[in-house]
């Protein structure tokens, strides 16, 4: 986009005599440029067998010419020659001391034009840290994607597994993954004094229990019961976490209607719709938890979450 502020003819002819008196040889020039230039097609257009410094005022030129459309590739290649400090690579010529001294000079000259283009400059920054941060974010969604892809198939396994008897071990290892892809430092397994916890994670500055099961029937009130025990004896910013890949039963649920809960559930549908990526597990966890703090409903459905949008 560009801004109301266009680049000045001096800042320009400042930049085509850095880019001429910067670079010895024009393959090293090409390298920088290739490096630079976001449109790598101008490269091509450029008439490599003329000298080096035809090359830089063509390209400078060539950019200029649609800066509406360029100009944001003009500030970042001043910003990459204004700062350049090592010029060894002039050094070792024949001549190098002259050499660099000339490109010394070439470069402060950039500077003292680019000074009246703070603003400019500014917006480039900017820019180019947003740039950053959304490419960091694109490859970290994409590496989640990969991630929950491939523990959904981990999961379909599991579900047509002829060995019942190992899916609770190995579905806590499906959980602890899953809470593993999405940073929230899960933790094995372990037992203290009198009790056996599946596992523990931490979210948003909350430590959290983490009970899991697998069966055929419901969980009832006794195995509720026995996690709000266990929350209750820890740390006061200590909650609950129920996963249950069948549900709960009426009873269970019934029980902590009117009582302060220390827990909330997550069921088969929960577990689905964050490996479809229909939901992001942060989102989920943070909608029950409130709807548990507000309400007292420790088991919002992830259909009403979805629907709510």
């Amino acid at each position: 986009m560009l801004h109301s502020k266009r680049i000045s003819a001096p800042v320009l002819l400042a930049l085509k005599e850095a880019l001429s008196n910067i670079y010895w040889y024009k393959d090293d020039l090409r390298k920088f440029l290739t490096v630079c230039l976001s449109d790598s097609f101008i490269i091509g257009l450029l008439n490599w067998d003329s000298p080096k410094r035809d090359v830089a005022w063509d390209v400078v030129d060539r950019l200029n010419k649609n800066e509406q459309a360029n100009q944001s590739t003009l500030l970042h290649m001043m910003l990459e020659v204004s700062n350049m400090t090592d010029f060894s690579h002039l050094a070792r010529l024949d001549g190098g001391e002259q050499k660099e001294k000339k490109a010394r000079q070439a470069v402060k000259a950039l500077q003292q034009q680019i000074k009246g283009l703070d603003e400019l400059l500014r917006d480039k920054t900017e820019i180019v840290a947003r740039r950053q941060q959304y490419e960091l974010e694109q490859k970290k969604i994409g590496g989640v994607h990969h991630a929950l892809e491939e523990l959904k198939k981990d999961y379909f396994d599991l579900v047509t597994s002829t060995k019942p008897q190992q899916r609770g071990f190995q579905f806590e290892k499906i959980l602890r993954t899953l809470f593993d892809i999405y940073d929230l430092d899960p933790k094995a397994s372990f037992k203290i004094v009198g009790e056996q916890i599946d596992g523990a994670f931490t979210f948003d500055n909350t430590d959290y229990l983490l009970e899991a099961k697998w069966q055929k029937d419901p969980v009832g009130i006794q195995d509720l019961d026995a996690l709000q025990g266990k929350v209750s004896r820890k740390l006061e910013n200590t909650l609950g976490v129920y996963t249950s890949i069948n549900g709960y039963s009426d009873d269970g649920l019934s029980a902590f209607m009117h009582q302060r809960p220390h827990l909330f559930l997550l069921d088969g549908a929960d577990l689905m719709a964050v490996l479809d990526q229909r939901i992001d597990l942060k989102l989920l966890l943070k909608r029950k938890r409130r709807e548990a703090s507000q309400s007292g409903n420790i088991y919002l459905k992830v259909s009403e979450i979805l629907n709510d949008g």
